[in-house]
């Protein structure tokens, strides 16, 4: 990569090390390390917010996605205005005025200690997990720029983070996000430009010939329970989803609890209910005008490099042939796709091109194939197509601000999810069970410390979620296994006759059912698991608060 490039990213990394350094004032209480003393602003909270959700993650793997399966992943945030509503008349003003350090505080309070620990613990699980997805995403970028084990790829990351979260609290956090927010933007809409500016063909024709191959399709309204992304999965499953990730998720609810007020909390979830789907979409969209790049200038057969050079190493001749068929049926592609965009009557050149089309997917299939035989590994290209394109394709300076972007997002929001972790380890476990008095500086330097282990237990899930295909999708199955059981118990805490036996045994029936449903029935598409979720635990817990004795009082 170019030196230039190299110079932006170096100095955006310091620069946001260093500045959220410097914010990190009034660190040295519980309160204020946690909770930025209750003074954050409403625009800030729900910019960091955004930024956690629009981490590299979303710069890799959803890109990605735009450009092997269009915009219909947008349906997936179909529910997240709803959610935001819901909660700002329920659990916002509700929680903010608890006076509580996490979510899950306030379930002792409302039953017993036994359902906040449990509660907190599937959060912990689900959280790490996640974590370790987000530092895949800029780990795959780094292990095909450089060539580097993804294990080597994740600790250059990884450890770097987690020292720097170990020495800033959440306002040093929320005003990294705040950067991050505006370089992300900035590089989806520089990288837009680029490509318009570099195509042959007119916007309007690029925009057709992915329309033709059904890459601008957001809408599918089959009610297909095996189907991830149809309307209908987006608006029940994925606001059961948002309630829980918003509503009950430590890494959101700790922002919103450090708030200036009740209504600055509000504000911030109602940036989110307006702006996120648009902002998904630019999204989606970078990678649907990637393909439709793609058409006019030849890609890589294989996007991931080093199962290139292990195809090439091992059964090159063969790979030698495919890539002689790929080059001809590309150019045969490529003029098709010309003839198809400024065709008057395109509806023979269309079939054409998709014809060809076809047949390309055909030789990547065996391509892949290929790359599993040889690597033993998943061979999936999703994660590799963005970041392939951003280093060969787009200009210098351009590349470094795109790479800076996704470093910065991980950062930030890889930090975010490590403090939010800490803090439920240090409040709901370490203050509550084993040492509940004990100064603040003591606290905080345990805080330190669980910040490191689940750090690297981040990194070690990361080494594993790379290999699972769509990094999205992997951030979004961990917590939907998780999400809708501990809604569950939020929304039966609301209910006047629910009780403490309960909550208990309602979670850990929820929790048994949506693992029932994810491997004895794994064609079920994973949103549904937080309505499934969610509502066994509220009907066993209901039904056992109403009928059964309740033990803990």
């Amino acid at each position: 990569m170019h030196p230039i490039n190299w110079v932006i990213i170096v100095g955006y990394i310091l620069y946001v090390m260093i500045d959220g350094i410097r914010r990190s004032k009034d660190t040295d209480s519980v309160e204020g390390y946690f909770l930025a003393n209750k003074s954050l602003p409403g625009w800030a909270v729900g910019l960091s917010v955004m930024a956690t959700q629009l981490s590299a993650v979303t710069m890799i793997g959803t890109t990605g996605q735009g450009a092997t399966d269009g915009l219909r992943f947008v349906q997936f945030y179909f529910g997240l205005p709803v959610a935001m509503v819901i909660l700002g008349v329920t659990l916002v003003p509700f929680l903010h005025g608890s006076n509580v350090y996490t979510a899950y505080e306030y379930l002792e309070r409302r039953f017993d200690a036994r359902t906040r620990s449990l509660t907190s613990f599937l959060f912990l699980l689900s959280r790490g997990m996640s974590a370790g997805a987000i530092i895949a995403a800029p780990a795959v970028v780094f292990s095909a720029v450089f060539g580097w084990p993804l294990t080597w790829s994740v600790a250059v990351i990884g450890v770097p983070t987690i020292l720097y979260t170990m020495l800033g609290g959440v306002q040093a956090v929320t005003w990294a996000d705040v950067k991050q927010m505006v370089l992300i933007v900035f590089s989806l809409v520089a990288i837009v430009g680029v490509l318009l500016f570099k195509m042959p063909v007119s916007p309007d024709e690029a925009l057709h010939i992915a329309g033709a191959t059904g890459r601008l399709q957001i809408f599918d309204f089959s009610f297909n329970l095996t189907e991830t992304y149809t309307f209908w999965t987006g608006v029940l499953g994925g606001t059961f989803l948002m309630l829980s990730y918003f509503g009950t998720d430590q890494s959101q609810v700790q922002r919103y609890l450090a708030a200036r007020s009740v209504n600055e909390a509000r504000s911030s979830l109602l940036i989110s209910a307006y702006w996120k789907i648009p902002l998904q979409a630019l999204v989606l969209l970078v990678g649907v005008l990637v393909f439709v790049y793609y058409q006019f200038t030849a890609p890589p057969l294989l996007y991931n490099p080093a199962h290139e050079a292990a195809v090439e190493a091992e059964q090159g001749a063969e790979y030698a042939q495919l890539q002689q068929q790929y080059r001809a049926t590309f150019d045969l592609r490529e003029a098709a796709a010309r003839e198809a965009a400024s065709a008057d009557d395109a509806s023979a050149a269309m079939s054409n091109f998709l014809a060809r089309e076809a047949e390309i997917q055909e030789l990547r299939g065996q391509a892949l194939t290929m790359a599993e035989e040889v690597t033993g590994e998943a061979s999936r290209d999703v994660n590799y197509i963005i970041p392939r394109f951003v280093l060969s394709e787009l200009p210098i300076g351009f590349s470094g601000i795109f790479v800076a972007a996704i470093l910065a997002a991980a950062m930030s929001s890889i930090s975010s999810e490590l403090n939010s972790l800490s803090t439920v380890s240090v409040i709901d476990f370490y203050r509550r069970w084993f040492k509940p008095e004990a100064s603040d500086a003591h606290y905080l330097r345990v805080s330190k410390w669980t910040t490191a282990f689940w750090g690297a237990f981040a990194c070690f899930v990361a080494t594993y979620a790379a290999t699972l295909g769509s990094l999205i999708e992997v951030v979004n199955r961990f917590g939907s296994f998780f999400y809708g059981s501990i809604l569950g118990v939020f929304l039966l805490a609301m209910a006047p006759k629910g009780k403490a036996t309960g909550a208990f045994f309602g979670l850990i029936a929820g929790m048994g059912v949506v693992a029932a449903v994810t491997f004895g029935a794994p064609q079920i598409s994973f949103l549904w698991h937080n309505l499934v979720g969610a509502v066994t635990v509220l009907v066993v817990g209901m039904a056992l608060s109403l009928f059964g004795r309740d033990e803990a009082g």
